[in-house]
C-alpha cells in the first residue's frame, strides 16, 4: 500500500510554521505497513486543492490530508471535499452535540456560530470523532484510492491518527510486514562507521536495507526488512543487529528511534541514585534542554547554569576572575572550575560544563571558531577535553551538547547500579 500526504496551509509555505504532522503520520503509517510515497505542502487555495486531489485519485491507496478545517473562513477543505465529491454539507448531530459540550460545558462560554458550523461535514463522508477538539475528522473513498481529511492542530490530528485512522486501516485493508531497527551510535562519523561495516551491509540479505542517518556527533543506522512473514524479519533482524555489534559495539549507546541517549542516561542515573547539573556557556542550555526532556527527569537533573557572558561565570558561578585572565574563558582551566562549580552549588554526584566559540567570529588572540572545552566532574575526579568543531555555528553548538551525553554516558557506566 502506498499512501500520499499533504499538509495545507500557506503559513507552511511561507515558513511562518514548520510542518511536524508529516513526520509524525508517516511513522504511524509506517508501523503498519503502509509506505508514504510522497509528502505535499500545498496552499490554502481551492483549485490548487482540487488539482492536487485529481493527480492523486487511483495513483496511491491513501490521501492523508491536514489543516483547513478551522471554523474561520480562510479553512477551505470541507467545502472542496464537498466540491471534489459531488455532496454537500450536512450538520452531524453528535458532532455538534460534542463541540457544544466542549465550548459550553469546558470553556465555559456560550457557543456562536463559528463554533455550530464545525459539525457541518460531507453528507456521505464516515466521521472520525476528534474527542480532543472541534475539527472531525472526514473520511471519502473516491474509485481506489481513500481521503482522509484531519484538522492541522498537530495534538488532534495526532488523537485522530491514533485512536481512529490506524485502527481502521488494519481492519479493512491487508498490508506487507515491515520490521525496523535503529542502532544509535556515538563518536564516529558517517563516512568512518561505513568503512568499519562495509563487509557487514554487504552481507545483508535482500529483504533488509540499511540507512545511514548522520547529525553531528552521531549516526543512526536504520535496518528494515520486508516480507509476509514477520517471525523470519523480526529473526533475521536480530541476528544482524548482534553481528553488528561485534564490530562496532564500542560506539553503539543504544536502540531504536525512542531511547535516545538522553533517555539511556537518565535511566542509567536512576539506576545508580546519581544526580547532574550543567554549567553551560557556548551550547546555551542546549545539553539541559536535552536532558530536561524525558519524562522524570526531575529524579535525576538538578538545574543548570547558563553562565553565557563572563560576569555570570564570576558572579554565580563563582569563577575566579584572576583564573579567566590568565587562561581565557575558553580554555581547560575555566571549563573544569564551572563543573566544579555547579557540582558544589547543586550537590550533584556529575556535572557537565561546556565553554567555547561557536562563531561566526573570533577577536584577535582569542580562541578561533570551533574550539571547544568540555568538563565532566564525577564523583571522583574532573576531566577536560579540548576539541575543535569547525563552522558553521549551529553545527558546534550541536556536536558540542553531543559529545558531552557521550562523554557522561560513558562515565556513568563505570559504576554499577
Amino acid at each position: 500500500m502506498k499512501a500520499t500526504i499533504v499538509t495545507i496551509g500557506d503559513e507552511i509555505l511561507i515558513g511562518q510554521i514548520v510542518d511536524t504532522n508529516s513526520g509524525y503520520i508517516a511513522k504511524a503509517l509506517d508501523k503498519i505497513g503502509i509506505q508514504t510515497h510522497e509528502m505535499l505542502s500545498i496552499s490554502d487555495d481551492k483549485q490548487h486543492i482540487l488539482t492536487t486531489f485529481a493527480a492523486l485519485q487511483n495513483q496511491v491507496d491513501v490521501v492523508i490530508i491536514t489543516g483547513g478545517l478551522g471554523p474561520t473562513k480562510d479553512d477551505i477543505t470541507k467545502k472542496t471535499f464537498c466540491e471534489y465529491f459531488n455532496d454537500e454539507l450536512v450538520v452531524n448531530d453528535e458532532v455538534l452535540a460534542h463541540v457544544t459540550q466542549l465550548i459550553e460545558g469546558f470553556y465555559k462560554r456560550p457557543i456562536n456560530q463559528l463554533n455550530k458550523d464545525q459539525a457541518l461535514v460531507p453528507s456521505r463522508c464516515q466521521i472520525l470523532f476528534n474527542a480532543v477538539g472541534t475539527a472531525p475528522g472526514m473520511w471519502m473513498k473516491k474509485e481506489h484510492t481513500v481521503f482522509i481529511s484531519l484538522p492541522g492542530v498537530p495534538y488532534e490530528m495526532k488523537h485522530i491518527v491514533d485512536h481512529q485512522i490506524i485502527p481502521k486501516l488494519v481492519r479493512e485493508y491487508q498490508r506487507p510486514y515491515f520490521v525496523h531497527k535503529t542502532i544509535l551510535t556515538y563518536g564516529q562519523g558517517e563516512s568512518m562507521v561505513a568503512e568499519r561495516i562495509e563487509q557487514w551491509e554487504n552481507n545483508l540479505p535482500e529483504f533488509i536495507k540499511l540507512a545511514y542517518l548522520p547529525a553531528p556527533g552521531r549516526v543512526r543506522l536504520r535496518l528494515t526488512a520486508r516480507g509476509t512473514d514477520p517471525v523470519v524479519l523480526e529473526k533475521a533482524i536480530a541476528d544482524n543487529v548482534e553481528s553488528l555489534a561485534q564490530i562496532i559495539g564500542d560506539i553503539i549507546v543504544g536502540f531504536d528511534e525512542g531511547e535516545t541517549i538522553e533517555v539511556m542516561i537518565g535511566q542509567q542515573l536512576m539506576a545508580r541514585n546519581k544526580t547532574i547539573a550543567t554549567a553551560e556557556s557556548c551550547t546555551g542550555g542546549k545539553i539541559a534542554q536535552l536532558l530536561s526532556s524525558v519524562p522524570g527527569a526531575s529524579n535525576y537533573f538538578k538545574g543548570s547554569v547558563v553562565s553565557y557572558s563572563t560576569e555570570a561565570k564570576i558572579k554565580v558561578l563563582g569563577i575566579d576572575s584572576e583564573l579567566i585572565a590568565q587562561f581565557g574563558v575558553v580554555s581547560a582551566e575555566v571549563a573544569s572550575a564551572m563543573a566544579t562549580q555547579v557540582q558544589k552549588i547543586l550537590q550533584t554526584d556529575f556535572a557537565i560544563a561546556t565553554t567555547g566559540n561557536a562563531g561566526p567570529t573570533s577577536e584577535p588572540g582569542k580562541a578561533a571558531v570551533g574550539t571547544v572545552f568540555i568538563a565532566l566532574a564525577t564523583p571522583n575526579d574532573v576531566m577536560v577535553a579540548e576539541f575543535d568543531f569547525g563552522q558553521p555555528r549551529e553545527k558546534v553548538i550541536d556536536r558540542t551538547a553531543n559529545k558531552a551525553l557521550e562523554m557522561l554516558q560513558k562515565e556513568i557506566l563505570k559504576f554499577l547500579p
